[in-house]
């Protein structure tokens, strides 16, 4: 499986995601609120996945992954662990942390 992230694969149930951009939010006065001021978005683009769990009782198996690399999804709003490779930060989720694919 190919990864937009050649330096990261995730392992076992785990997705490599990209927060979207959200838009600089801005008050009744005009003053812009800064990006670490403001929440971060729950939508995500996925940049790579894991090859699934291990299926419990069938030694070898694997579990199949519900999103696929370039899927948009919905995740809990403190899912994860952000990491920074190449100068821009991912968030490493549980597929669990996953809510909804976004069509």
């Amino acid at each position: 499986m190919a990864s937009q992230v050649e330096d990261l694969t995730p392992t076992a149930d785990r997705v490599l995601l990209r927060r979207m951009d959200t838009e600089k939010e801005m008050t009744a006065g005009g003053i812009i609120i800064p990006d670490n001021a403001q929440e971060t978005g729950d939508a995500a683009e996925v940049v790579a996945i894991g090859p699934g769990a291990p299926t419990e009782g069938k030694p070898g198996e694997r579990d199949p992954m519900d999103v696929a690399i370039g899927d948009t999804v919905l995740i809990n709003k403190y899912a994860g662990t952000e990491i920074e490779a190449g100068g821009l930060t991912y968030l490493v989720v549980k597929e669990k942390d996953i809510l909804a694919r976004v069509e």
